[in-house]
């Protein structure tokens, strides 16, 4: 198996997540290239069995460059892809110390689901999601950040 996977990593956090994506992968025999979409061309990836997309969540929604990549990216339809993002972790309201639910998160938070539409808009096929929570907007990562790349890998990987 061979993994395409572009992230739009801001303050190095996605890069991290990317970097330990890798490493528990090609400890499973796959093959994992991990690129910055600053370097890449949207409309010259190279082959791949699966396409990984990473961004980190701006204001509830992908940021711009990896927006723009993906909105000109060019993969033959039916290509399988997925996505692990790097969200904000939700904060207890400030007079109530009430953390938000995953309902009212999922109002303001939609990384994830801007990215599939544009994805399947293009007639990729998703195969998995998930996101990876950092504590403040530069980081650091929440701990236990590696058990949920260690998930993710899991479920790709069967």
């Amino acid at each position: 198996m061979k993994i395409e996977y572009s992230h739009a990593s801001k303050y190095g956090n996605g890069a991290m997540v990317a970097e330990e994506f890798k490493r528990q992968m090609d400890a499973k025999g796959v093959t994992v290239n991990v690129h910055h979409v600053r370097e890449l061309k949207p409309k010259q990836l190279a082959p791949a069995d699966l396409y990984l997309f990473s961004s980190p969540g701006r204001m509830g929604k992908p940021i711009g460059r990896m927006h723009r990549f993906l909105k000109k990216l060019s993969l033959p339809v039916g290509t399988k892809y997925a996505i692990l993002t790097t969200e904000l972790a939700p904060r207890p309201d400030k007079k109530t110390g009430r953390v938000p639910s995953d309902e009212e998160m999922a109002k303001w938070q939609r990384v994830i689901p801007i990215m599939n539409e544009v994805l399947q808009g293009k007639g990729l096929v998703k195969v998995d999601e998930d996101k990876v929570l950092v504590t403040r907007v530069k980081g650091p990562l929440q701990d236990g950040w590696q058990d949920k790349v260690e998930a993710f890998v899991a479920r790709l990987h069967s």
